[in-house]
């Protein structure tokens, strides 16, 4: 499919947690369904770096480089289609979260926010600016393990990590739109300190027990553009 943006999704940690279904479900546009995993609906708090370019022209990933943490969650499209939904995108760029809030749909939001790696330590810092509930925080910091190999990786692991789909919504109608990228590239993981108020913005119970964690160094992403499910 031809690429609206090509992306360097970097420095990626994925923390998730279990929620009953209907915790989740309710709030959910009309369409879409949550795909559950052993009866729990999972929630993901993903910060990253994240490197934007055009699939054409000069090279911008200098200009178009921040840092971004979003919550999503997991879903099954009225096509049947498995992916991604957001409930919230987090971007220290405020030209890129009008952009996506205009094309995409998704709800992206301007707020501080910085990723420091130190060793096998890595900090990731966020606050919300606009719009609200302004002020809304998180701080994580990840101890990096060995990585995984491919043998290593269950149907868990890429439940919570392998997403080709994401999904939006104009007015009434659902959009969808495709990512294309290698197999991640996953290491075992640890959060040394967890500290967030992003997940509970979303409408969500604050999240109980220790998260589970992958981290990956990232990888190349292509992002198709939004199309109009009937």
């Amino acid at each position: 499919d031809r690429a609206s943006m090509l992306h360097r999704w970097d420095r990626i940690s994925f923390l998730h947690w279990p929620f009953e279904v209907q915790q989740v479900q309710r709030l959910l546009p009309p369409g879409l369904a949550v795909e559950a995993y052993e009866g729990k609906a999972w929630v993901g708090l993903v910060p990253f770096y994240m490197e934007v370019t055009p699939p054409v022209g000069p090279d911008l990933r200098r200009l178009l480089s921040f840092p971004e943490t979003n919550v999503r969650t997991y879903v099954t499209g009225p096509d049947g289609d498995a992916g991604v939904w957001f409930f919230s995108l987090e971007a220290t760029r405020l030209d890129a979260v009008i952009a996506a809030r205009g094309t995409y749909r998704v709800p992206y939001f301007w707020a501080d926010m910085s990723v420091n790696r130190s060793n096998n330590l890595i900090d990731y810092e966020s606050r919300r600016r606009w719009p609200g509930p302004r002020g809304a925080r998180s701080r994580t910091q990840i101890a990096i393990g060995p990585e995984y190999s491919p043998a290593e990786l269950g149907d868990f692991d890429h439940y919570l990590t392998a997403r080709f789909t994401l999904f939006g919504t104009w007015g009434d109608s659902l959009l969808k739109a495709r990512a294309a990228h290698p197999p991640w590239v996953l290491h075992r993981a640890e959060a040394r300190i967890f500290d967030d108020e992003l997940v509970a913005a979303a409408g969500l119970p604050q999240p109980v027990g220790y998260p589970v964690v992958h981290w990956s160094p990232g990888t190349d992403v292509r992002i198709g553009f939004p199309t109009a499910l009937p």
